[in-house]
């Protein structure tokens, strides 16, 4: 794969909201999903052969446009699905001095254990700041929480628990 340049299949794009992490956002759903959690927000991303191809490039020269953005957000659908080509847009994206944010239906502890069966986890994970884990449970839902959406859902500072080798939580006033 090129470094700078991979393709994804997408949902969709919102270029800026305020919902998905802290600041405006431009987000990007992934389209494909293995968890299938009762009662997802976005049914329509657990198909593996939806959605369309874009890359790297397109996405990086919508970025550019809006000096607004504090950064992205990587959601799903599963980024971690196609973590390879989502770490070469998410090392893009912070050489433009912006965050990164991903959700994901894993937790951080079963990404970091299978960082050897799967070293492009790894490689994404390393471009994340913040990682929202874990699956969303319908029966844990909560319209308190920010930016999740079940209780059973962590924010995650990932560069501290990389660096701990395990999960570091953390608020959104940090």
């Amino acid at each position: 794969m090129n470094e700078n340049y991979a393709e994804f299949r997408l949902a969709g794009v919102i270029r800026e909201s305020i919902v998905d992490g802290p600041g405006f956002r431009f987000v990007v759903f992934a389209q494909g999903c293995p968890h299938h959690c009762e009662g997802c927000h976005n049914p329509e991303t657990h198909s593996f052969e939806g959605g369309y191809i874009s890359n790297t490039d397109n996405i990086i020269e919508a970025m550019k446009k809006d000096s607004l953005l504090a950064g992205i957000t990587l959601s799903g659908g599963e980024p971690f699905c196609q973590a390879e080509a989502f770490s070469v847009l998410a090392r893009r994206v912070k050489e433009m001095g912006l965050n990164v944010m991903a959700y994901t239906g894993f937790t951080f502890e079963q990404l970091y254990s299978a960082f050897e069966k799967h070293p492009e986890y790894k490689k994404l994970l390393e471009q994340v700041d913040i990682l929202i884990d874990g699956k969303f449970e319908l029966k844990n839902r909560s319209l308190a929480l920010k930016f999740r959406g079940s209780t059973n859902q962590r924010v995650i500072d990932v560069p501290a628990s990389l660096e701990a080798g395990k999960a570091i939580e953390r608020d959104f006033e940090q």
